[in-house]
Parts: structure tokens; sequence; C-alpha cells
């Protein structure tokens, strides 16, 4: 199996019993595609080894057999990756999917609450999280289970709640056309914000990094932390908008490769001030938990799930 970022692949072989073995994470810059990240992989191990299924999870909308991803020039076949890769099986999920079907799984041990909220019992579970894009998606109860719903959250358009957010997402607007969630809620959207917020105030447009931010935040860098509060506060908002749409009161769950590096600075933020914001529905997501997933590899859980283990 394997998680396909824009940024990261990470793959593992499962055994009999649904353990993983043999780790492995390659950096997506090194390679020109899909096959061939997973057949270094397979290369790497033992031909009795070689999987006859797997299971993908990868961040592109899932919709045909043909696979685009969007934030990495790369696209492939399902059916000709299947016949390349020698394997009678193969399934393919979008990344925040795979997170989907793990959620039921997940233990306290897994996660880092943040706010109140009870979790109702076989509610809807919703999880998004901000990384290279940002991924949305949740899973319903129904009776042989769960059932999976899934689409391209992160692309609809950012809503302001203060003045600030509102000349950002404007600025954003002019610049791009049209401003995504994504635009504001990912890594480069975390160099976005800092670069809006520089050139207001006087700064010009500085070239800079989201680990460049998130660095300076640490250091205590003023703009940097104004940038990373901006940055908590409109993931509340749109966490908020979600558990609303979804009615996710089994709790709504942050993954990603960014919060779970800001634990701290995330615990004191206004995202949960933010996420409970939705004025006479203010009492009804009040009630609706929040956690961080702190667990590595949600999407493992959720693919493990898929080929069948438990």
């Amino acid at each position: 199996m394997a998680d396909i970022g824009a940024t990261n692949t990470r793959c593992a072989l499962l055994n009999d019993k649904g353990q993983e073995l043999a780790p492995e994470v390659f950096e997506n810059a090194d390679f020109t595609g899909v096959a061939g990240i997973l057949s270094v992989y397979l290369d790497h191990r033992r031909a009795s080894d070689r999987p006859k299924r797997a299971a993908l999870a990868v961040a592109a909308p899932i919709v045909g057999d043909s696979v685009q991803m969007i934030n990495i020039d790369w696209h492939f076949s399902q059916t000709e990756l299947k016949q390349t890769l020698g394997l009678q099986r193969l399934l393919v999920y979008n990344d925040f999917a795979a997170i989907a079907w793990g959620l039921p799984q997940l233990g306290p041990t897994d996660l880092h609450r943040v706010g109140g909220g009870t979790a109702s019992p076989r509610a809807t579970l919703a999880v998004l999280g901000p990384g290279s894009g940002i991924g949305v998606s949740a899973v319903v109860p129904a009776a042989d289970g769960w059932a999976l719903v899934t689409g391209e959250g992160g692309h609809v358009s950012m809503p302001a709640l203060t003045r600030e957010e509102q000349d950002v997402i404007a600025l954003l607007r002019e610049r791009y056309g049209h401003c995504s969630a994504e635009r504001v809620l990912s890594g480069p959207g975390l160099v976005n914000l800092y670069v809006a917020l520089a050139e207001f105030a006087g700064r010009g447009q500085p070239t800079i990094t989201a680990e460049d931010v998130t660095k300076l935040a640490k250091q205590g860098e003023p703009l940097a932390r104004k940038t990373l509060g901006m940055f908590f506060a409109m993931l509340g908002t749109v966490a908020g908008d979600i558990a609303l749409t979804l009615g996710a009161r089994g709790g709504v769950y942050i993954a990603g490769g960014i919060v779970p590096r800001l634990v701290d600075a995330f615990d004191k933020s206004e995202f949960r001030a933010r996420f409970e914001a939705k004025g006479r529905y203010r009492d009804y997501v009040a009630a609706i938990p929040t956690y961080l997933i702190t667990a590595p590899l949600p999407a493992f859980r959720g693919l493990r799930h898929l080929l069948g283990y438990r």
C-alpha cells in the first residue's frame, strides 16, 4: 500500500495479519511519476514478497481510470499501473477518503483533543487537513458499517470573518482569480498569508517557505505568529462549515502534514472559537468534538481496512 502526496510518497507491505512491513518514504522530486516510485519500492523487496493486491491513497480526485494529481504534475491510468506492477487487484482512493475510512479505528492514543463537545454514537465523522493542499472527506453510518462521502471540499471559496481576512482574500482573489480554502489552508497557503500580511505591512513580497514561516513563528517573529494565528482561525472557520454541512456530530478530525507539528500553537489558537462561531447554530457545533490526529500515517489505517484487514 502507498500514500502518495504531492511532496512525499510512503509505502509499506502488509503481512497475512495486516501488519505493516518494510516501510519506506520517497521524495517525489526524485521521480517523474507514480509508476516509477512504486516500481523502485517493489524492486527493493524480495521477489517472494511482491504483492498481488495493492491499495493507494492519492492526493487527487478519483473520478475514473485516469488520475490527474493537482499539486504535482503527475497523472496515471489505473489499468496501466495495475499491469505495470503485475497486480491482480488495485484499489485507488483519494488520500483523505482513505483517512476517513480509518477514522472509526482511531483510539484515544491516536488523537489530541481540542475543545469540548461529546461525540454522538454512530454519527458522521469528518476529516480535513492542510498539507501540500487540503483534503476533506467523511464517513457516515450505514447498515453494514460505514459509507464514504468524498469530494473536493478544499476548493470551496474561502469565507472571511474579519476585515483583515477579507482584505487578504481580496488580494489573493486578484492574484489567482479564485481564493479557495486551499489558497490559504495549505503549505503554499501559509506562504500566501505571510506574503499578503507582509505587503499590508509595507514589507513587499518576501521570498519564504512554509517551513520558514513555522520556524519564525516558533522563534516569536511577530508577522509569522500573526500568520499562523490567521491560518488556525481560518481552519476553524472551514472545519465548522464542514461540521454543519455534513452534520458531523461524531466529530471533526484534523490531519495533514502541518498541524501535528504545531500542537502547542494550535491549542492556544482561535481554532476552536472559530469552529463554534456559527451564530444561531453555536450550540449545535459546540457539542461536536474536534480532534487532531497524531497517529502516524492515518491513511494506512484506511487502506488496511479497504484491503480487508480489521
